[in-house]
């Protein structure tokens, strides 16, 4: 059922790591249970993060993580993936918001409702937050089961940004099928070992 309270805010995690999916959130809050300590995920400890994640599942309205494969990134780009992931969290949802709001300065192409890009949105408005939160967490859960399966590469710790550690991993054991192909530094290796996986 539509409602003029039906506003969806959306968030993305993962645009500048060099391996895995990148992931969006869309959430619409339930005005009648507030969740307290909601803000950008990046400014929260992992704990804090984690058990924020469960209370937003637990009383939001509605909520819908989705992905954009590393295909589609090396294929699209980063922006293309990202705005992509976005419109399937929204279009995922239980309930059809009659607005998203969407964090940065761009609105995927497509939407069915109305929507409006906020910057900074992630620290200033609370479904833009919880959004940032379930996306991220859920990236890296993702991270840490391919840490499981690779765990030379140190993904529990730098979930796939380019870190001196993950450079130095590359180096040591070249580039997965989780690496993203069109990314400078895989790219680099890649043009060097001619294309060869691991």
């Amino acid at each position: 059922m539509q409602s003029v309270s039906l506003i969806a805010g959306v968030d993305e995690a993962g645009r500048g790591p060099l391996a895995g999916e990148v992931y969006a959130a869309a959430v619409i809050l339930d005005p009648a249970r507030p969740i307290a300590g909601l803000a950008d995920s990046k400014k929260l400890s992992e704990t804090k993060r984690d058990a924020l994640a469960l209370e937003i599942r637990e009383k939001a309205l509605c909520w819908c993580i989705a992905r954009a494969s590393v295909a589609e990134i090396d294929t699209l780009n980063i922006l293309h993936a990202t705005m992509l992931a976005m419109r399937r969290a929204l279009e995922g949802l239980e309930r059809q918001p009659v607005e998203a709001i969407i964090d940065g300065n761009r609105v995927p192409a497509g939407l069915t409702m109305a929507a409006r890009a906020i910057v900074k949105g992630d620290a200033s408005e609370p479904a833009i937050s919880a959004a940032s939160i379930l996306a991220k967490t859920a990236r890296d859960a993702s991270l840490l089961e391919l840490d499981a399966r690779h765990p030379e590469y140190g993904f529990a710790r730098h979930k796939g940004y380019p870190t001196a550690e993950h450079m130095a991993a590359i180096a040591a054991h070249g580039v997965l099928a989780e690496h993203r192909k069109s990314f400078g530094p895989v790219k680099k290796w890649l043009e060097a070992h001619q294309g060869e996986l691991f």
